[in-house]
């Protein structure tokens, strides 16, 4: 009897060293992958912002102007659209649709691998209390300020009032 228990023993241990040594073959190709994911390119860990698509209509207002972008981020960060500034007016500020009514908004998240769009009917910038009434064929420089990025300066062409871009905003 006492070799028949040393046999069951032995099988014992087998039985739990061979499931030990499966679990190794995963539990190492996973730690090879963490170690790969951390490897990524810089712009993983931070935005890497630009803008597309801007335009402003032509304002019938002599006061105020909305204008539109698409700001696209191609990094593994969000970063978060706190103000814009420019020389044309007196201030510019977010917007944002809800239901039928715009509201100021302080700040509009560009997520990461994604984009923040502003569009006729959506998110869009107010640009009060002008200095001058931007006519179509100019341009408005604007400065696009983040809570983690370099602000960015861009050049708005005008349009005409009636100007539907191809982007669909």
């Amino acid at each position: 009897m006492r070799l028949v228990r040393s046999v069951r023993r032995v099988r014992s241990v087998r039985s739990v060293r061979r499931p030990a040594r499966l679990l190794a073959v995963p539990a190492t190709a996973v730690t090879g992958a963490l170690l790969l994911a951390g490897c990524g390119s810089d712009s993983d860990g931070r935005a890497e912002l630009s803008v597309r698509a801007a335009y402003i209509p032509q304002p019938v207002s002599d006061t105020m102007a909305a204008g539109f972008l698409t700001i696209v981020n191609k990094g593994g960060a969000k970063d978060e659209l706190t103000s814009v500034t420019s020389a044309t007016a007196g201030s510019v500020t977010l917007h944002e649709t809800v239901g039928s009514s715009m509201e100021e908004v302080t700040s509009l998240d560009v997520p990461a691998h994604g984009q923040l769009v502003f569009k006729s009917g959506g998110n869009h910038l107010m640009f009060e209390k002008l200095k001058s009434k931007p006519v179509q064929g100019q341009t408005v420089a604007v400065e696009l300020h983040f809570a983690a990025s370099d602000p960015l300066e861009v050049e708005i062409p005008v349009e005409s009032a009636t100007y539907t871009p191809k982007t669909g905003h």
